[in-house]
Order: C-alpha cells, then sequence, then structure tokens
C-alpha cells in the first residue's frame, strides 16, 4: 500500500484522494450553482411549458409563447432562490454532524472526516468507533467487532493481526465494541465489502410516515389535474373552439392545479425550522425527520439522562446476605478496570467510586459484554493463580452461579437460598438501585482464549448498587408531553423495578410492564406484541433485536414512534424508527444512524424539537390547503367556463401570470405563526381530510367564480378582454387572501394574526395584480383596464366569498372532523 508505520504524508493524500475518490458509497458530485439551476428544467410541468410556448411559437402566436418562457423563467429563479438559500443553511448545519475518524498522518494521530479516509491511511479505533473502510490489522488489544451489518451474527467477534489471514481483516460499516487496535486502510468507498453489496442490492431505505403521506397527496393531484384538464380540453375541442389553442389552455389549468411550489415551501419549511432547532441545541440530519418529528405521538427511551439526571454513583456493595463486602467492590472494581469495551456509566461510576489497589495483577483474556449474556468476564493472575471475574445484570449471573462466598467459603446454591438472594436483589431494585451482580471462579491455565461457554459453575459473590437520582425537572416536561399528546414509552436493558420506582417519583403513570423473557416465552408475532406495548410503559430487560420489534410493531399499528438512543445496541432501533434521535456525546455508529442530534440528552431539548416539527407540519398544510380550495375550485371553474363562455375566460398566458403571483404570495408561508393549540397535537397525513376539504371548498370558490362570470359578462356585458381581466383580479385576490381563512381555526385576526411576512406579501401580489391590469403593462398580457365602481363590486364578491368560507369553516371543523388530526 506504499504506506509507513507513521502513515501517509499530507501531500501523498491529497494525490490518493485525486485518485480514489472520497471514501463515501454514493459520490456525490458537487454541481455548480448553474447546473443546478438548469436542473429546474427537468420538472414535468415545466418541461409541459416549454412544449406549450414552442407550439405557440409555430403557430404564430409570439406573445403568448414569449409570456410563457417569461413565467416559466420568473418561476424557476423563484424556486432556485429559496432552495439554494435553504440548502447553504443546511449544509452548515450538516458540517456539524459529519463522521469523524483517528489517522495517523505525518506520525502523529488526528480527527480527520471518514469521507476523507485513503487506501494507505492508518486509522486508530477503540470502542464505539465505526470502522471507516476496509483494511488489515497491525496492531490490537482485545478487539471485538460486531460484523452483524454484514454476517447477520450479533455476537462481536474478536479480531487479531496474528492467525488466521481473514481474522485480521476488518470491513467498513462494522462497528467496535471492545478493545483498541489501528489498521492499514486497503479499499474505500464503494470499493469495499459493504460497498459492493450495497451497489447490487440498491435497496431503498424504508419510507417515514411524512413521505408516505407526501406520495398519497401526489397521487390524489395527478387524479384531479387529468381529470379537469382533460374534461376542459374536450368540452372546448367539442364546442369547435381552436384545438391548438384548447391543447395550451388546458396545459396552462394543469399548471394552475398543479401545486407546483410544494418541493420549495417543503424545502423552505423545513431548512428554516432546522435553523430555529439547531439555536436550541437540537442539530437535524435528515431534513424529513422534522415534519416526523412533529408528528410523533410515541416516544421510546431510556430514562438514563431522559428521567434521570445521568449522574451514577456506587452507594452499596453488599454480599449475598445484604451485608457490606469489600470483598465484592474489589472483584466488580477488578472487572471494570481492565475491561476494554465502551465504559458504561455504571463500570465509570464504580472506578470513580474508590481508588482500589489491585497490586500486580495479570490480564490473561477478556469475555466481554453483550446483549444477550448481559454481562462480561474477565480472567486475570494473582498470586500464580488464574481467576475469572463477572459482573452483569442479576438475573443472568444467578443462571451461572451454583454456589455463593460465606465464611467458609464456596457454598452450594439451593432453590430457597436462590430465592433469599433474588430477594435481597430485589429490596435493593425497590429503592431505585440499579444493581449489578458479582460472580468469580478459578480456572485452568490455557493457551487458549476463554469462551463465553466457560462462564458456568461460578461463585456468586454478591451485589452492587447504584444510584442515578430521578431528574426533577422532567416532571414538567413529562406533564408537556402529555398535554401534548406525546406517549413516553422506557425501553431498558435495566431491571423493572428500578425503573418503575423512578418513573413514581417523577408521577409518570404506569400502564404496564413487560419484560424481555415474557417476549421471549410466548414467541409474540408483531401484532400481539404490537397489542402488549400499547398498554405498557416499561419494557424492561430487552435485548437490541426486542427493542427493534417493539419499534416496527408500533409503527404498523399506525403510530408514528420516535426513538432516542446514544449506545452501539440502539442503532438498529435508531433505523428502525420514524424518528432516530441521539446525543452530540454517543457512539459515532448511533449518531451515524440518528436522523437527529441533541447537544444535550433530555426530554425538554427534544420537546422544543418536537413543536419545531408541528410548525413545519403546519405551515406545509397551510399551502396544500389553500391549493385545493380556492386555486382548485378557480380551475373546477374552467369547466363550467368552457360550456358557458363563447371565448376563453382567461388566456393561457393570463393563468401563467395569475398563477405565479400566487405562488409568490405564499413563499411567506414558512414564516407564518402557527396557533398554540395546533401544537398540542400530534399531525398526521388523513388524505379522506384532505380530499373531502377539498370537495368542501372548492365548489365555494367555483361558486362565487361563476357569479363573478354572470356579472362581468351577462351584467356589465364586457367585452373577453374586460372579461378576462375581471376574473383574473377575482381569482387572484380570492385564492391569495384565503390563506387568512384556512390558515387558523380561529377567527382571523380577531383571534389569530399572520405573521407580518405572509401579511406582506399577501398585499403586496394582491396590489401588483391591480398595477398590472390598470396600467399600460396590462396590454402586454391582453389585459383592459376597468372602471374602478366594476373593481369595487369586484372586491365585494371577494368580501363575501372570505366571510362565507370562514363560516363553512367553523361548522366544518366543529361538527365534520373535529377530531382530525391536520
Amino acid at each position: 500500500m506504499s504506506s509507513s508505520r507513521n502513515g501517509l504524508e499530507k501531500a501523498e493524500v491529497e494525490k490518493r484522494l485525486k485518485f480514489y475518490g472520497h471514501n463515501e458509497i454514493a459520490q456525490k458530485k458537487r454541481i455548480s450553482p448553474l447546473l443546478k439551476f438548469l436542473s429546474y428544467f427537468k420538472d414535468p410541468l415545466v418541461l409541459i411549458l416549454i412544449v406549450a410556448a414552442v407550439i405557440s411559437g409555430i403557430t404564430g402566436e409570439n406573445r403568448g409563447a414569449i409570456i410563457i418562457i417569461t413565467m416559466v423563467l420568473l418561476s424557476v429563479i423563484l424556486n432556485f432562490y429559496q432552495e439554494h438559500k435553504s440548502s447553504k443553511s443546511a449544509l452548515e448545519i450538516a458540517k456539524k454532524l459529519a463522521t469523524k475518524t483517528t489517522a495517523l498522518r505525518d506520525g502523529k494521530l488526528i480527527e480527520i472526516l471518514a469521507k476523507d479516509v485513503v487506501p494507505g491511511d492508518i486509522i486508530s479505533l477503540s470502542a464505539g468507533d465505526k470502522v471507516p473502510a476496509d483494511g488489515r490489522l497491525i496492531q490490537a488489544d482485545d478487539f471485538f467487532v460486531n460484523e452483524s451489518i454484514l454476517t447477520g451474527e450479533s455476537f462481536p467477534n474478536k479480531k487479531s493481526p496474528e492467525g488466521d489471514i481473514t481474522n485480521s481483516i476488518i470491513y467498513s460499516g462494522t462497528n467496535v465494541v471492545s478493545g483498541f487496535a489501528r489498521f492499514l486502510v486497503v479499499n474505500t468507498g464503494s470499493n469495499t465489502e459493504y460497498g459492493q453489496i450495497a451497489k447490487t442490492l440498491a435497496t431503498e431505505e424504508e419510507s417515514s410516515a411524512f413521505e408516505i403521506g407526501i406520495k398519497s397527496f401526489g397521487y390524489l393531484i395527478i387524479k384531479a389535474i387529468v381529470g379537469v384538464v382533460l374534461l376542459v380540453f374536450l368540452i372546448n375541442a367539442f364546442y369547435k373552439k381552436d384545438i391548438i389553442e384548447s391543447l395550451i389552455f388546458s396545459i396552462a389549468i394543469a399548471v394552475g392545479i398543479a401545486p407546483e411550489l410544494l418541493p420549495m415551501i417543503l424545502s423552505v419549511n423545513m431548512s428554516k425550522g432546522s435553523v430555529r432547532m439547531a439555536k436550541k441545541g437540537v442539530l437535524v440530519k435528515r431534513l424529513n425527520a422534522i415534519p416526523d418529528f412533529g408528528s410523533m405521538d410515541i416516544l421510546c427511551t431510556d430514562k438514563t439522562g431522559t428521567l434521570t439526571e445521568d449522574r451514577i454513583t456506587v452507594v452499596k456493595y453488599v454480599d449475598v446476605q445484604g451485608q457490606q463486602d469489600e470483598a465484592v467492590l474489589r472483584l466488580a472494581y477488578i472487572n471494570g478496570t481492565f475491561e476494554t469495551g465502551i465504559k458504561s456509566l455504571l463500570d465509570k461510576a464504580l472506578l470513580d467510586f474508590k481508588k482500589i489497589n489491585i497490586g500486580n495483577l495479570k490480564k490473561i483474556d477478556e469475555i466481554p459484554y453483550d446483549f444477550t449474556r448481559k454481562r462480561s468476564s474477565i480472567i486475570y493472575e494473582e498470586n500464580g493463580n488464574r481467576v475469572m471475574s463477572a459482573k452483569g445484570a442479576p438475573e443472568e449471573i444467578f443462571k451461572i452461579c451454583t454456589s455463593y462466598l460465606d465464611k467458609n467459603g464456596a457454598t452450594k446454591i439451593t432453590p430457597a437460598l436462590l430465592k433469599n438472594f433474588n430477594q435481597v436483589y430485589e429490596d435493593l431494585s425497590n429503592q431505585g438501585y440499579r444493581v449489578l451482580a458479582v460472580a468469580f471462579k478459578d480456572v485452568a491455565d490455557k493457551e487458549t482464549t476463554y469462551h463465553h461457554t466457560e462462564e458456568s459453575e461460578m461463585s456468586l459473590a454478591g451485589f452492587i448498587a447504584f444510584m442515578d437520582p430521578p431528574k426533577q425537572s422532567a416532571k414538567e416536561t413529562l406533564i408537556f408531553m402529555e398535554k401534548h399528546g406525546v406517549e413516553i414509552k422506557i425501553l431498558t436493558g435495566d431491571c423493572a423495578l428500578v425503573t418503575k420506582k423512578i418513573c413514581e417519583d417523577l408521577g409518570l403513570p404506569i400502564k404496564g410492564i413487560i419484560s424481555g423473557d415474557e417476549i421471549d416465552i410466548n414467541k409474540m408475532n408483531d401484532n400481539s406484541l404490537a397489542i402488549k406495548v400499547a398498554n405498557a410503559t416499561i419494557l424492561a430487560r430487552l435485548s437490541p433485536i426486542q427493542k427493534e420489534r417493539i419499534i416496527i410493531a408500533l409503527r404498523k399499528a399506525g403510530n408514528v414512534v420516535g426513538y432516542l438512543g446514544d449506545g452501539i445496541n440502539d442503532a438498529p432501533s435508531l433505523k428502525s424508527a420514524d424518528v432516530g434521535i441521539s446525543v452530540e456525546n454517543a457512539v459515532e455508529v448511533a449518531k451515524e444512524t440518528a436522523d437527529i442530534i441533541l447537544m444535550k440528552k433530555g426530554l425538554k431539548e427534544l420537546m422544543d424539537g418536537v413543536i419545531e416539527g408541528r410548525k413545519s407540519f403546519g405551515n406545509t398544510m397551510k399551502y396544500l390547503m389553500m391549493g385545493l380550495s380556492s386555486n382548485f375550485g378557480n380551475m373546477f371553474s374552467m369547466i363550467g367556463a368552457a360550456i358557458y363562455l363563447p371565448f376563453f375566460p382567461m388566456l393561457p398566458g393570463q393563468i401563467l401570470v395569475n398563477n405565479f403571483l400566487y405562488d409568490m404570495s405564499q413563499v411567506a408561508i414558512p414564516l407564518d405563526k402557527v396557533d398554540d393549540e395546533y401544537l398540542k397535537k400530534p399531525k398526521h397525513w388523513d388524505i379522506k381530510f384532505i380530499k373531502n376539504f377539498m370537495l368542501i371548498f372548492g365548489p365555494i370558490s367555483s361558486l362565487f367564480d361563476f357569479l363573478t362570470f354572470y356579472l362581468l359578462f351577462a351584467f356589465f356585458g364586457l367585452s373577453s378582454s374586460a372579461f378576462q381581466t375581471g376574473w383574473f383580479i377575482e381569482s387572484l385576490a380570492t385564492q391569495t387572501l384565503v390563506i387568512y381563512i384556512i390558515r387558523t381555526r380561529k377567527i382571523p385576526f380577531l383571534q389569530s394574526s399572520p405573521s407580518k411576512y405572509l401579511l406582506f406579501s399577501t398585499v403586496a401580489v394582491i396590489t401588483l395584480g391591480l398595477i398590472l391590469i390598470q396600467t399600460f403593462l396590462g396590454n402586454v398580457f391582453g389585459f383592459t383596464p376597468l372602471p374602478w365602481k366594476i373593481i369595487f363590486v369586484i372586491f365585494g364578491l371577494v368580501a363575501i366569498y372570505l366571510v362565507l368560507v370562514e363560516i363553512v369553516k367553523q361548522f366544518f371543523y366543529k361538527h365534520l372532523y373535529k377530531k382530525t388530526s391536520l
């Protein structure tokens, strides 16, 4: 690999980066702003308009062609500017969340971005790290790697530079369970084993709740567009109007109906939300997770750091009779000292509690902790004797013990004695203490490594009790969560009794308790599990696989699930949840899998993010509901106009101008206020509700359009040009100003006011529309200035329309859709 023990030099790294590329499975090409701008012209709606402009030019309608091309350019510029500005904000946040690794370069260990690793690099790894590339070990100490991402086998494998060559190779995407190592990078990016598998399978990640909702909405809109456009085209063709003009007119209607600003509104909404969340210590990795955050109705989390202070201390170390015993503390201390896996909070508390002199003990081997055995064992030599010291979950330690330590030495454990020992453990747990059991035995000398099957016939020494006090500030947050419709479920590897005590101290209602053993013993399928879990608050002694199953079962039952985790074992659950949440000081594999990173672990910080998510969801829905009421209603009116009028109610170019001005008024929606009442419940997609909203409010808009048609055509007897001008301003005013009604369930302005940005954008657009039709600028688009008397009549109609929509809205929410989650 043309490397050295001192690693690569800086100049060589730059050469290799150019030759091999970045260490990414999918090499993302950097697109210049110009190419990004041009990519907007690939949008189907834009392509259809360009075709319409070409047809207009060929048939001699040069003015129409120029108007269409101008509107296309203005729309693309508007989209590009807003999304480019949003992406810059998102990029700044993404830089803070980039995965890092430790490399040896120029003889010094430095922290670099994982994507900058090149073949020939020497990488240093320790417990909790994610392996950034494929390579060969050159140094290792009790080094265990979880390769389940490649093999499906959850038990960690021991790796070493010596022996079988396959045992010295480590792979990208796997994670370090325990120990220390340095390895020489051989393959990066798509050339790694993981990269090859990813390219072959090309599997897509499961869609989140928000993405599924967007797809369903898209299908609804496509059906509506196709139906209305075909009907309008056929009616115009039937009445022997010009076929080409009818085609272009129908295309313009399609553009008017389609929510073409939706991608931009979504992008701006979510990027603005991510910036606001970042200020509150919540960093967003996947923007689509923001609305999912707002939709979240169940939060699954461990209790440490969320319900407790995350300040663990040793409070008791007792023998099997419950009496204080220094020998028990020493055995646990030796185990914690020599353990090379990730130091759990309990290990840290144990080592910080008291400095114990362990003399010249020599570590021989280690059987690292895993989430099936729930214990770790250290083999060490003292005064010529080899001893195995094990510590872990009491239930699991009991299984491997056949004797216990008393004054007379090792004594056989009878069922009655085991019951007594279990009672000592339960008494400690009922006091809110987290408990580890400690066991030991003498082992024979041997050359080979020790295996977990040798954890048997051990002597139970006693228990270590730890206190992690309840976080008193969590009380207020738990009440806040309950009021805002988020149910909390505690998924823990800890004992149910400890968790129950903490929940009781904080006033968290407990619906039920399930243990991991219950899930395994009863062999629950996903449906049974979902029912059982729905009626439980505490799920204790869970393995990582059980946690993941619970998340999946809750999602299948129709819930939007968030999962908060920071350990190696949390990665599968973080990936399976709608919203994976981790913390800044979590292990790399957890941070990389998560969608959202909290700078500080706590429920208050998390709920700040939930509220921002609901604001983003709410503002997105305002745009959709608006388009489905007035905008869709106006386009639906075209069907009636095609039958009733001897001319087009608006020219294609006028429809596009109308649509562009309307879009401009909506750019401020992401900055709008959201009612406090709206934020109190999780938000979910409800396509049936959206469809019914469209069928009720769309026709109201059409009713006033038909009334406008009658007044302009039959009552005032306007020419085709004047009629088109009148309907242009009426259509623009109704679909723009109706946002004040749609944006809130309250009475607009009296009970709920829009943001100053939305107020300015809507008033500015109506003013622009009036200037356009009443000045020489209107000639370009075929408008005719109207008498101010007619303008006042039109705005009188608009005012009546808005009042009627408000009345229907109040009836709609009070009697038809009182409980909708939108």
